[in-house]
């Protein structure tokens, strides 16, 4: 069995506690307006043009057999490499040809045991730190059952298990993974019902179910809110997540996950439309005030857990 898999990070501290390996599972069931990874949207394989990288060698176009690149016209000094992605199977020996990472591809097939070979090497991390193995995506659950055998070989070795989550996913799959896993990080996007429809494309209702689940099944959790300037940073989202935390009895700590812009390149390398084009990030101080008004709501509700 294999996963699908983009990107594999080393020495994370923000996936949970001590340092982590985080392994970023590749396709997503939401669409959020203001994903910062859009290469994980996709469970197929994406192959990404950065334009500023391009030195216009010719190794892309000697390369592929199918003709989906083309240099600039050395009569005509306006035009660029032109990349065909309706013609392209992306097989990606154009990334592999290229000198200066101007393509690349995203995704790839990988087993569990390739998997923990990488995320093994940093044993002795995890044990001075209390850290292990974070599986992020995209959306884990949607590879549910590689995701089952990968925290499965996980416990075996002795390691420790997290999962980040958007929460939209069959409960009797979230049932499977739970006894394997140690912590759940868990996205709260927005919690208006016809906002989050609109904000994510899916209903908010099962994501809340299957977080009510997760904390009856006794399994900590840690809620991340992404807030963003204009779609979800209001004070009556921080009053229902007040609410919603106050009767979590494994809630741990909440997390504010500020928007930032970092992933707008990516939205033009992957030809794909930024909604978010011309936004600003979120700035401290506006964290900070998110931070106290959550507190205060948390107060009101009477529950007392850390907001970082």
């Amino acid at each position: 069995m294999t996963g699908h898999i983009f990107d594999i990070q080393r020495f994370c501290v923000h996936d949970g506690p001590g340092i982590r390996t985080t392994v970023f599972f590749k396709g997503c069931p939401l669409r959020c307006i203001w994903c910062h990874n859009p290469e994980s949207q996709s469970s197929a394989v994406s192959i990404a043009y950065y334009a500023h990288k391009c030195i216009s060698c010719g190794a892309c176009v000697n390369t592929c057999t199918r003709g989906c690149h083309s240099l600039p016209q050395a009569d005509i000094p306006e035009t660029r490499h032109r990349f065909d992605r309706q013609n392209c199977v992306k097989c990606g020996a154009c990334a592999a040809a290229c000198p200066n990472a101007a393509l690349e591809k995203l995704g790839r097939r990988m087993t569990a045991e390739e998997i923990l070979c990488t995320v093994e090497r940093d044993r002795i991390f995890y044990r001075n730190s209390g850290g292990g193995l974070t599986v992020s995506g995209g959306e884990p659950l949607m590879q549910s059952a590689f995701l089952l055998t990968l925290l499965q070989m996980a416990k075996e070795r002795g390691i420790s298990t997290c999962i980040e989550t958007c929460g939209y996913a069959r409960s009797d799959v979230i049932r499977s993974i739970l006894p394997y896993t140690d912590l759940v990080l868990f996205d709260v996007k927005e919690t208006d019902s016809v906002r989050h429809k609109a904000l994510t494309g899916v209903p908010l209702e099962p994501i809340l179910e299957n977080l009510r689940l997760i904390d009856a099944l006794g399994t900590k959790i840690i809620l991340r809110l992404p807030l963003v300037p204009g779609k979800n940073l209001r004070d009556d989202h921080l009053a229902r997540v007040a609410r919603i935390a106050a009767d979590l009895t494994g809630l741990l700590e909440i997390n504010i996950m500020a928007y930032h812009t970092l992933g707008s390149s990516k939205y033009e390398a992957l030809n794909m439309e930024d909604e978010m084009r011309g936004a600003t990030a979120m700035q401290e101080t506006e964290k900070e005030e998110a931070i106290a008004v959550l507190n205060r709501y948390l107060s009101q509700n009477g529950k007392h857990v850390p907001v970082k």
